[in-house]
């Protein structure tokens, strides 16, 4: 069983910058591929960003590519999402989620573990 927990969300304005984090218990996370994922009010959860288990290959939406760096820190079983140029499009609730799954996958399914979410909010 893994437990995520996110933290970071808040309030800020166009153009700014957060940090999200999500800290994991259990013994797989180094084992598992991390994945960053965010719902809007009305929308589905979409994809936002992913990562293979030893940090190297990331994968990112359209949307954000450029804009989002994900991380992670093995030793201290954290995976991080920095956004960077934020707009009010970004608004969302945002997930981490594991699977054991090699490849960065994209689709919610793939994932079994989902933390609580944290809520990221962009003024204009």
């Amino acid at each position: 069983q893994v437990q995520l927990v996110e933290s970071g969300g808040g309030l800020v304005q166009s153009g700014g910058s957060l940090r999200l984090s999500c800290v994991a218990s259990g013994r797989t996370f180094s084992s598992s591929t991390m994945g960053w994922f965010r719902q809007a009010p009305g929308k589905e959860r979409e994809f936002v960003a992913a990562i293979r288990r030893d940090g190297v290959i990331t994968r990112y939406s359209d949307s954000v590519k450029g804009r989002f760096t994900i991380s992670r820190d093995n030793a201290k079983n954290t995976v991080y999402l920095q956004m960077n140029s934020l707009n009010p499009e970004d608004t969302a609730v945002y997930y981490c989620a594991a699977t054991q799954e090699m490849n960065l996958m994209t689709l919610t399914q793939w994932y079994d573990y989902w933390g609580q979410g944290t809520q990221v909010t962009v003024s204009s």
